[in-house]
């Protein structure tokens, strides 16, 4: 078990784990943190680590879509031991957690929580990969200053990944942003954007920009760039999204490529079993199977 974690529940086909030294460097290990302390609309994602994790049992070991078994080596670490209510304090024992993952080689999968908790993974990442490109799907860009006054929330966590000195970042599927984010884009060389209707009509350059990525990356999913009609309970539900497909497609065309950090946040379910908690489980699922 490590520092600041317990154990609610574990991610279909995990392996077991009895002590550390067990451990089988360059797998991944998940952690759960359910924090949403910082949602301004639906709240609810704190429950998304317990429901994300429920829906894996429904799928086989064998990908259908994929034609491969999950073969991947891969750990369940539980749960963060998050502080309610303190974003910053949460995030700094999140980067903690992720400094001992890699005391053991062991890449982060997080299952959120609101998207703040983003900003502690990568923090914690970047103090092993300083040439690091973050590849954001979502709905919004989450790149505010400020979200109702805080510096610290799901709506100004790429803002402040950004300041971290990241290569650049890619953000993917995006139809909501305010006047303040359109122009902090627009004044940014390493931010790229594609919107939904990039995903729809323009799906080629997307594959081809994400093709030439050389650098470590961190991928990020906030599960609500999926439409609502296939993800309807997230904090912030926008329509016109984009579909399973288009991300399975995302996850294929980065197979080759060093991904040392993922996340999928914002599932908002409140009970087991609903659509968007397997649709979440489905895109962790697809990842490891890949990966």
């Amino acid at each position: 078990m490590l520092l600041n974690t317990y154990e609610p529940w574990k991610f279909a086909f995990s392996r077991d784990l009895s002590s550390l030294e067990e451990i089988q460097s360059n797998s991944w290990g998940i952690i759960g943190v359910p924090f949403d302390s910082t949602s301004s609309y639906h709240t609810g994602s704190r429950l998304g680590p317990i429901t994300v994790r429920e829906a894996s049992f429904g799928f086989e070991n064998y990908n259908f879509d994929f034609k491969k078994d999950l073969n991947t080596i891969f750990y369940d670490f539980g749960d963060l031991n998050v502080v309610s209510g303190n974003c910053i304090k949460t995030c700094e024992i999140l980067e903690e957690t992720i400094l001992e993952l890699s005391n053991y080689k062991i890449k982060p999968l997080i299952i959120g929580g609101d998207h703040s908790i983003s900003y502690g993974s990568i923090k914690g990442i970047l103090n092993d990969f300083e040439d690091l490109t973050v590849v954001h799907l979502d709905a919004h860009r989450d790149l505010a200053n400020e979200l109702i006054g805080e510096k610290f929330s799901h709506g100004t966590v790429l803002r402040r990944v950004h300041e971290l000195g990241i290569n650049e970042l890619i953000q993917i599927g995006i139809r909501s942003s305010s006047k303040e984010e359109e122009e902090f884009v627009l004044n940014n060389e390493n931010i790229t954007n594609f919107s939904s209707v990039d995903v729809k009509e323009n799906f080629g350059n997307i594959l081809n920009k994400l093709a030439e990525i050389n650098t470590p990356i961190y991928l990020s999913v906030d599960i609500d760039v999926l439409d609502p009609i296939i993800a309807p309970n997230v904090s912030n539900p926008t329509p016109s999204g984009i579909s399973i497909k288009n991300i399975q497609d995302i996850l294929k065309n980065l197979n080759d490529k060093n991904i040392i950090g993922f996340d999928l946040v914002e599932t908002s379910s409140n009970n087991l079993g609903d659509i968007t908690s397997i649709n979440a489980s489905k895109i962790i699922y697809d990842f490891l199977t890949l990966f």
